[in-house]
């Protein structure tokens, strides 16, 4: 798919990673929508660049674990622009989530958001890209999907259920919408994380230095364009994941 004049939504688009994929969109020619359920000031600020980007863009407030505000930003999308042509399910909290644990608050917050938000989201626009007869879904997944990480249960889990997600919609939504998914690495450190911190996880990978959100735009744009790949999932981790073994 050309992605220039049609619509995305972005969830969590607003900042980090998400606003990276957001711009790189607008920057390819797409008029985007901005999911946000907190980062209200981040979300218009975003929504100014892809603006200056020459693209049209709106920020919209929805919480994805919600359906009916999922529905409503699809309205929403539709009444400014006309369709839905590609969705990219972004939205993510990451927490630790030790095991056992006292608080399953946690735990059901961060995999309603990466299973079920991006479910709703998914089961919103598929109608509309199914009435077109095209459309094109990409899911935000990461290494933990494979690997875990000590206190991070709920992340891995939903992030591995977002990869079954992936595969599954790919079949059920074929053949006009295609499916598939990005699994960055080290692309954008926290901000709390030091200096040797980052050196040792860029150690860590095949290339010794981080990525960028950039990259896992690139990856998007990608395979918004790749017509013939779908279900599939494209590392972007230089390597992170074989320099281990």
């Amino acid at each position: 798919m050309n992605p220039k004049g049609k619509t995305a939504i972005i969830t969590g688009g607003a900042h980090r990673v998400g606003k990276a994929i957001t711009l790189g969109l607008a920057n390819a020619g797409a008029n985007v929508v901005i999911n946000y359920n907190a980062s209200s000031e981040a979300a218009r600020e975003t929504a100014n660049e892809a603006h200056s980007l020459g693209v049209k863009a709106i920020a919209t407030k929805a919480n994805v674990v919600a359906y009916s505000q999922v529905k409503h930003m699809v309205r929403e999308a539709t009444e400014n622009f006309g369709g839905v042509d590609i969705l990219v399910n972004s939205a993510s909290s990451f927490k630790k989530t030790p095991m056992p644990t006292d608080s399953p608050e946690d735990w059901r917050t961060a995999t309603d958001i990466l299973i079920h938000g991006a479910f709703h989201c998914a089961n919103a626009v598929a109608p509309i890209m199914l009435q077109q007869g095209v459309g094109v879904i990409v899911n935000i997944v990461d290494m933990l999907a494979w690997h875990p990480r000590p206190g991070y249960s709920a992340h891995s889990v939903g992030k591995a259920g977002l990869l079954a997600l992936t595969r599954q919609l790919a079949v059920d939504l074929a053949p006009d919408v295609r499916v598939n998914a990005v699994a960055p690495g080290p692309v954008l450190a926290p901000d709390h994380y030091s200096a040797s911190t980052n050196a040792r996880i860029a150690s860590r990978t095949l290339l010794k230095h981080w990525g960028s959100p950039g990259d896992v735009s690139q990856a998007v744009l990608y395979l918004v364009e790749a017509d013939y790949i779908t279900a599939e999932t494209i590392t972007v981790d230089g390597g992170e994941r074989f320099a281990n073994y």
